[in-house]
C-alpha cells in the first residue's frame, strides 16, 4: 500500500436491547469476543487471546477455507462501558494497521452501539461496513 492512497472511514450503528456493560464486556472477554468478532459464517474461531488493557493486544484466528486468518490489534483506550478504540490489521493481506473506535450508549429499552473504522482504504468501505454490520448482528445473538 501507498501514502499516497486515497482513505476513507466507515461508520455502522445498531440498537440492541442489552445494557451498555454487557455490550462492552463482550468485546473483551474471550468467551463471547470469539461468537462475533472477526468470526466467519464458514470458519471456525481457533484463537482467541485478549489482555483487555491500554496498551494490552488480541489476536483472533478465523479457519477458512483451510486457512488461518489472523487479526491483530492493541488497546488504545479503554473506557467501560462507553468507548473502545483500538489499532487493527490483518496481516495475511496487510501489516498496516488502522483504527476501530466503539462507542457505546444506554438508550432504553437497551443500548446504541456505533463502530467507525478509520483509514480504510479507498474502494474498500463497503466490504469494512459489510463485516461490521454483519459482527454486530453476530454480537446481538452472543449476549442476547
Amino acid at each position: 500500500m501507498t501514502t499516497t492512497e486515497k482513505r476513507a472511514s466507515v461508520r455502522v450503528e445498531k440498537h440492541l436491547p442489552a445494557s451498555p456493560e454487557r455490550i462492552f464486556d463482550a468485546w473483551l472477554h474471550t468467551d463471547t469476543a470469539r461468537k462475533f468478532l472477526f468470526a466467519t459464517e464458514g470458519g471456525a474461531m481457533v484463537r482467541v487471546a485478549i489482555d483487555a488493557r491500554p496498551g494490552g493486544g488480541f489476536v483472533m484466528v478465523d479457519k477458512r477455507e483451510g486457512q488461518e486468518i489472523e487479526h491483530v490489534g492493541s488497546y488504545l483506550e479503554i473506557d467501560r462501558p462507553h468507548r473502545l478504540v483500538f489499532d487493527f490489521a490483518v496481516p495475511k493481506f496487510s501489516a498496516e494497521r488502522t483504527r476501530v473506535s466503539v462507542a457505546i450508549r444506554g438508550q432504553e429499552p437497551g443500548s446504541v452501539i456505533s463502530i467507525t473504522h478509520e483509514v480504510v482504504v479507498a474502494g474498500y468501505e463497503e466490504r469494512a461496513r459489510q463485516g461490521w454490520s454483519m459482527m454486530l448482528d453476530r454480537l446481538a445473538s452472543a449476549i442476547i
